[in-house]
């Protein structure tokens, strides 16, 4: 495996990462809604996640379409592999 593909999969690695402990805490705070620590804990780790996105975003181009992420010229979204496909 080279530095670019390792690099790849550290930065999806993170993204699914930071996706479970959202998806944990989104579950969690449906049933406890006024939890205000893991209320600032999901806000904190929506912006963490926010910027490994833009870091892999920027290195290997868009994780999502139709809008949700911007792409590089020439149009890349072709490229593969895409996040979903590894």
């Amino acid at each position: 495996m080279n530095k670019v593909d390792a690099r790849y999969y550290e930065l999806l690695c993170k993204l699914q990462e930071a996706d479970f402990v959202l998806v944990e805490l989104t579950l969690y705070l449906d049933t406890h809604p006024d939890d205000l620590q893991a209320v600032q804990q999901f806000n904190q780790m929506a912006l963490h996640r926010q910027t490994i996105a833009c870091e892999f975003e920027n290195e290997f181009g868009p994780l999502l379409q139709f809008g949700h992420s911007f792409s590089r010229f020439p149009w890349d979204w072709k490229n593969s592999p895409w996040p979903w496909q590894v």
